[in-house]
């Protein structure tokens, strides 16, 4: 179990986990600039990110939201996976480039741009775009700052990345894992608008591990479906989410089951640092539904759990007002018709069982303990710079069905993810 006691020392963590696969470089660059839609007196602050591969690949591998409104980068990423080459992706925060009137040129002409630069055309690049919905970027000062972007491309970590993709984010993201001789390297944002695919999310992974780009394809969408696919803050699921793959094949390839497994690891945690990460969160929840009559059913009844307001604010205030948990599996069982039998049902938290055939196994020492519980499980609400620990409230939903066990994450919901979102463009 990780556990940390300052920025300083989670940044440190961070350090070793980020160096770039081979064939890969970085860089960041800052923007500043006043938006056309407010009138502020001093300019607003954005961050340029490039992703670049030293050689074009042809394994690359996207996905993107399902919300019918998506952004310019979304269209244009959809189409370019059919292009037989890649050679990265150009970031920005601040503004999501959503439904304005010439959001796909300005997505467009900031590629060509990159291009022009770079002596490659603006087509094999990807664009990301995340923050404010509705405002147009200021395409003349990005277009200003590439150059000094592709001046800083470095080959050694991702870290400056998983920093400048940061919008709302309490801290920066990073996971590795090794695969055969090479290694997955992935960073993400993402602490809000999470729910139910992907999440208000970027997600970037880099391996130099050779691979053909349809098992690349597959797998990357097997393994969001198992990962950021079912997390929740607060689900609402955002315009813009995109998660992009790209293989150098510089340390030889490896079978299709070592590459699944190290794009889940990579993605598993990457998605319980989002969840980690919630705005204005303290605590993660984290539900495993056993026996359900199918798969669907299973993660129906763990979303029901982590998305409901009487759950995540019990849980909050560190109150084991268990009856919430209970009632939030018959509210979804029941309106979506299924036949349940309450005496089939058995119901944990954090190992303690508060339920079973057909009654509540509460007691006062019960009540102690799990109050005990939820308050070592959380840390201050809000809190910035890095996470404290990765302990999460355990809540285990045991029915007397077929399939196997699925789990759902999401977290508590404070005061300050209220505030936050209510200040979120002043």
């Amino acid at each position: 179990m990780e556990s940390f006691t300052s920025e300083k020392e989670y940044l440190q963590e961070l350090a070793s986990r980020s160096a770039l696969p081979e064939g890969f470089r970085a860089a960041t660059a800052a923007v500043r600039f006043f938006p056309r839609e407010r009138t502020l007196a001093e300019p607003l602050a954005m961050n340029l990110s490039l992703i670049a591969l030293e050689e074009a690949t042809a394994s690359f591998a996207g996905v993107f939201t399902r919300n019918r409104f998506p952004g310019a980068p979304v269209l244009l990423g959809r189409e370019r996976l059919a292009r037989p080459a890649s050679r990265g992706v150009l970031v920005n925060n601040r503004i999501s480039n959503v439904c304005t009137a010439h959001g796909r040129q300005d997505a467009e002409d900031l590629l060509e741009g990159l291009g022009a630069e770079t002596g490659f055309a603006g087509a094999e690049y990807f664009a990301a775009s995340t923050g404010i919905i509705g405002w147009q970027l200021p395409v003349a000062e990005m277009r200003a700052a590439i150059p000094g972007l592709v001046a800083g491309l470095q080959a050694s970590t991702i870290l400056p990345v998983a920093r400048a993709i940061m919008t709302t984010d309490a801290f920066p993201k990073v996971r590795r894992a090794r695969v055969g001789g090479g290694s997955i390297v992935g960073t993400a944002k993402g602490a809000g608008m999470i729910e139910p695919n992907m999440a208000t999310l970027l997600c970037f992974l880099c391996t130099d591990v050779a691979v053909d780009r349809e098992i690349l394809r597959e797998e990357l969408a097997w393994a969001v479906q198992h990962s950021l696919n079912r997390i929740s803050i607060d689900s609402d699921q955002s315009t813009s989410d995109t998660a992009l793959a790209f293989a150098s094949g510089r340390r030889g390839a490896v079978s299709r089951d070592e590459l699944r497994e190290g794009l889940l690891a990579v993605l598993g945690a990457l998605a319980g640092d989002i969840v980690r990460n919630a705005e204005g969160g303290g605590h993660v929840i984290r539900v495993r539904v056993e026996g359900a009559r199918d798969e669907a059913t299973g993660l129906g009844i763990g979303r029901a759990i982590v998305n409901s307001p009487l759950v995540k604010t019990a849980v909050h205030g560190n109150d084991p007002n268990v009856g919430r948990i209970v009632s939030a599996v018959g509210d979804y069982t029941g309106n979506a018709g299924l036949a349940l039998d309450p005496r089939a049902m058995l119901v944990r938290m954090g190992g303690v069982e508060i339920f079973s055939a057909g009654c509540f196994r509460l007691d006062a020492e019960k009540e102690k303990k799990l109050s005990t519980y939820l308050h070592d499980c959380g840390w201050q609400a809000g809190l910035k710079g890095y996470p404290p620990h990765d302990r999460s409230v355990a809540i285990d939903v045991v029915l007397d069905g077929a399939a196997p066990p699925v789990e759902v994450m999401g977290s508590d919901l404070s005061c300050e993810y209220v505030k936050e979102n209510a200040d979120y463009r002043s």
